[in-house]
């Protein structure tokens, strides 16, 4: 683009940010993913993301291993686990949430699924033009995956 010398030329932008954030569970015994798309990461999401999961498996009581971003750890998902475990034994509790160790995604076989989606993108960059196409893309892929990492079974010893 030509402008005068000295004086600013304007330049239209348009820059939408658009971003995509996933929650994803492992079922450590079917080898599964549940796969949320949510807007953001927040606490609101977590305890939905939660509640999905008490959905699917009703009769279970849940073990969620987990990173320790903030939307895991925050006063949402406190007052949720406080409530939904309210006057039962530890031993007992619906929904229990460890966290592994800081700055340590080794330790979490999800972040094998989401490396997994990743390159998957990556190898089919060609076909996504769009972000709805990217998103649609992951999405489907990780679907269809049944995952079967060394690091699940580091995790089902866990009495």
């Amino acid at each position: 683009m030509w402008g005068r010398c000295g004086e600013p030329t304007p330049v239209p932008i348009q820059n939408t940010r658009e971003r995509q954030t996933y929650y994803g569970a492992l079922d450590l015994y079917q080898r599964d993913l549940v796969l949320r798309p949510y807007s953001r990461g927040h606490g609101e999401s977590t305890v939905s993301f939660i509640r999905e999961l008490q959905a699917r498996y009703p009769e279970k009581k849940l073990l969620l291993l987990w990173d320790g971003a903030r939307h895991h750890t925050g006063r949402a998902v406190r007052r949720y686990l406080e409530e939904v475990n309210q006057g039962l034994d530890e031993k007992d509790w619906k929904v229990t949430c460890w966290l592994f160790a800081p700055h340590a995604p080794e330790q979490n076989p999800v972040e094998d699924v989401w490396l997994r989606g990743k390159n998957y993108l990556r190898k089919h960059f060609h076909q996504n033009t769009t972000f709805q196409q990217v998103k649609k893309s992951f999405d489907q892929f990780l679907k269809g995956q049944t995952f079967d990492f060394n690091k699940i079974n580091w995790y089902l010893e866990i009495p």
